[in-house]
């Protein structure tokens, strides 16, 4: 009897253990399945369009105002070009790419090719030339006759519609020349103050050197044509004007003349009061009327309250 019941329990025990074992493998089976449907929906969660949004291109339209916005400015003028830096970047533009260039000659010191090679690491916004500074031998037409070939790119063409030459003591109040330059032909174009001052006609004499600008055939015909060759030497805003004359350019011409002018003080014929609809204010040549312009265009009421600062 005892030997039956030995051989009883034994397979009780067999038969417990192969359905445990069924247990498990069921069990095992049906994690198996839960673990790859959830796989599956992590997977379609990894590759939902929702979840590379962030690396999606951001494309600009076809339609906005490419400027290149050329300083024309000295080597050892750091304080200037980081001062101007803040004044335009804080500067937002809707419709237009605008790219601000510090433009200069060959470094002549030591401390330059240091000091310039860090704003360069920095900030990726200057043009050096090939060339000896100067203010009336051919500054401006190496700035534009050498910009085709630095700017040339198979991407985009033309690689900006405008072109400008500025002063390192205007302000351009970027959205307001945006604002002007719509309505006018992205072809041949011409535009600036017209001097002398009491000049109200384009077409006669020349734009001021406080900052003009054109399109850009004509910088590609700047660099291609022999006639700002021919003359060089003298006052370079006005040779400009007479190149164009003399090769028939800038059939479309813009006088922005009340938009632009010179400082209230001291007062001349070019000076202006400062105004809301004002593109450039030229001659700001010390802090204080820098100042007293960024003050009176109040550059800095998009400051945001914080406990960071307190500006009263």
């Amino acid at each position: 009897m005892k030997n039956v019941a030995k051989l009883g329990n034994g397979k009780m025990f067999i038969i417990v253990s192969f359905i445990l074992i069924g247990l498990l493998i069921t069990l095992a089976y049906i994690n198996e399945i839960r673990f790859d449907h959830f796989s599956n929906i992590r997977k379609c969660a990894i590759s939902s369009p929702f979840s590379n949004i962030s690396s999606l291109p951001i494309k600009s339209s076809e339609n906005d105002i490419r400027i290149l916005l050329g300083i024309l400015t000295l080597p050892d003028n750091y304080n200037r070009r980081h001062f101007l830096r803040l004044i335009y970047g804080t500067q937002s533009v809707a419709g237009a790419k605008i790219d601000l260039k510090f433009v200069f000659c060959n470094l002549t010191k030591e401390d330059q090719k240091l000091i310039i090679a860090l704003e360069i690491l920095r900030y990726d916004d200057i043009i050096i030339m090939n060339c000896k500074e100067n203010m009336d031998k051919g500054k401006t037409y190496t700035y534009f006759s050498s910009l085709p070939d630095m700017l040339k790119d198979d991407t985009h063409y033309p690689p900006y519609h405008y072109v400008i030459k500025g002063d390192d003591d205007t302000y351009f109040r970027l959205p307001k020349l945006v604002e002007t330059l719509m309505p006018l032909s992205r072809q041949d174009l011409y535009y600036g103050y017209v001097v002398p001052c009491p000049s109200m006609d384009p077409f006669v004499h020349y734009m001021s050197g406080m900052g003009y600008l054109v399109s850009w055939d004509i910088v590609e015909w700047i660099r291609d044509s022999d006639i700002p060759k021919s003359h060089l030497e003298g006052p370079e805003d006005k040779n400009f004007g007479a190149w164009l004359r003399e090769g028939r350019k800038a059939k479309n011409r813009y006088n922005a003349k009340w938009y632009m002018y010179d400082y209230p003080e001291p007062h001349t014929r070019c000076t202006h009061e400062l105004w809301p609809d004002t593109v450039a204010v030229h001659r700001l040549k010390t802090q204080e009327k820098w100042v007293t312009t960024l003050e009176y265009f109040n550059v800095t009421q998009n400051l945001k309250p914080s406990k960071l600062y307190h500006i009263p």
